[in-house]
């Protein structure tokens, strides 16, 4: 049985398309602008599509909702402030309109791509790589777009600016969305979320084009393709989709092309001072620091990754290659002139039985320093588990001979643990890599024996066959 608070969310979404009815209803029964349906339910609408994507469920990109939700509401929220100051004289935050509007592009945008494509980690440098390409393309809009338009428009670099931005904006918008939709199957989702970008675009489109001919009235129906459009992407959250992973090797892509970009229109205004705006230069700025920060994210990332893959091949208590190290490097030694030797210690299980395993692990650690003491660099020497070691020595067998009789001589003498002096021995078994054709278990088998009868006789080391 669905909860109160999953009723209480299905009930907003029939009661935002309820509100545009009603607001539509008393347009078209008063054609002249009033407080209730342009100021209260027009604006109402979009906080009730924010607070829709804020409560989507679960399964949504949580970034995603964040991102969305806030573009819709800083997008409501300055369309109160100027629906206020239409009606009344006196005027609030007349200039905050603008920075709402503004940021709601690069909002909308990472809310579309995270809705639209799914990664199964987020991490740093995917932050670090949006917000790069989204400055990238700022900096060729503001390059093209803003110079042209300062000859053309009166006023300062910012308000030229923001001209261009929101026809600009929402043709990203449309086309990225247009992009990823073509990408993936067909879903309720993108089809939702694509009608409500065309709907929101082409009405701002609009908006732009009658305003710039002088022929716009305030409360106009048309305006009430904006807030159908925010409703629509709203919606969307709330349905599943086919999502697509934005690989790597594409996001590397268009990150590189914004830096090239970014740094290209900084070397003409380099050659060219004064050729572009301050303002047009900020973009570009930001790209290319960014660019340095994700270098050195994209370092630590590489560092902590090859750390990991460290670990997953090292014995956590000797800091020795571990058996998984051991069998990669055998497959090597197939191939070359070497021998293999496994080693198991004599007495140590009685050893920590009586004693302990803390007592076991120290023996196992001193035990570790006096083989690792004993071997040349060029050699692999190992824990397999337990109280068995393994090395594998290339070269000739006469060496590999030499290296063993030392190992053996490292264990001659007593250890001393807190529980005092204790002896122990250790077992060899040798084999050389004779036979070309012959795989790694069968050195393992053959190394395997010979210990053992190391062991069984008690002469210490033994040379397979």
């Amino acid at each position: 049985m669905p909860s109160a608070t999953g009723r209480t969310y299905r009930t907003l979404r029939l009661a935002a398309p309820a509100t545009i009815a009603l607001q539509l209803g008393i347009r078209l029964v008063n054609k002249t602008p009033a407080i209730f349906p342009d100021l209260i339910l027009f604006n109402l609408v979009g906080f009730m599509a924010a607070t829709i994507v804020a409560t989507a469920p679960t399964f949504n990109d949580r970034r995603a909702k964040y991102a969305i939700s806030g573009a819709i509401f800083l997008w409501s929220l300055g369309s109160t402030i100027s629906t206020w100051n239409s009606f009344y004289k006196f005027q609030i935050f007349p200039n905050l309109t603008d920075y709402t509007y503004a940021l709601f592009y690069p909002l909308m945008l990472i809310g579309i791509l995270r809705s639209l494509s799914v990664s199964k980690k987020v991490v740093a440098l995917e932050l670090l790589d949006t917000v790069i390409i989204a400055l990238g393309s700022s900096s060729v809009i503001a390059s093209f777009l803003l110079r042209p338009a300062m000859l053309k428009f009166d006023g300062s670099a910012a308000s030229v600016f923001l001209s261009i931005l929101y026809p600009t904006g929402d043709l990203i918008l449309v086309a990225i969305t247009i992009s990823l939709v073509v990408l993936q199957r067909r879903t309720m989702r993108s089809l939702i979320l694509l009608g409500g970008i065309l709907l929101f675009g082409i009405t701002d489109l609009y908006f732009l084009l009658i305003s710039a001919t002088g022929n716009y009235s305030f409360g106009a129906l048309s305006d009430d393709g904006w807030i159908l459009g925010l409703l629509l992407i709203a919606e969307a959250l709330w349905h599943h989709g086919g999502e697509i992973e934005i690989t790597e090797r594409v996001n590397s892509f268009m990150t590189t092309s914004a830096l090239v970009i970014s740094s290209s229109i900084l070397a003409v205004a380099a050659i060219r001072p004064g050729y572009f705006p301050t303002f047009v230069l900020i973009p570009g700025f930001a790209t290319i620091t960014l660019a340095f920060v994700r270098m050195a994210v994209a370092l630590r990332d590489a560092r902590s990754v090859t750390h990991e893959r460290e670990l997953a091949r090292t014995d956590e208590l000797t800091g020795l290659p571990n058996r998984r190290r051991f069998l990669s490097e055998l497959e090597i030694l197939r191939r070359k002139e070497g021998t293999l030797l496994l080693l198991d210690l004599n007495g140590f299980k009685a050893i920590n039985d009586k004693y302990g395993h803390e007592v076991g692990d120290l023996l196992l650690k001193q035990v570790t320093t006096r083989f690792s003491r004993a071997i040349p660099s060029d050699v692999l020497l190992a824990r397999l588990g337990g109280d068995e070691f393994g090395a594998i020595i290339y070269g000739t067998a006469n060496y590999a001979s030499e290296i063993a009789l030392a190992l053996r001589a490292t264990i001659s003498y007593p250890f001393s643990l807190p529980a005092g002096e204790i002896f122990i021995g250790v077992s060899i078994g040798s084999v050389a890599n004779d036979q070309a054709t012959e795989n790694k278990e069968g050195l393992l088998r053959r190394a395997d024996a010979a210990m053992y009868e190391a062991k069984r006789s008690g002469v210490g080391l033994v040379y397979g066959t």
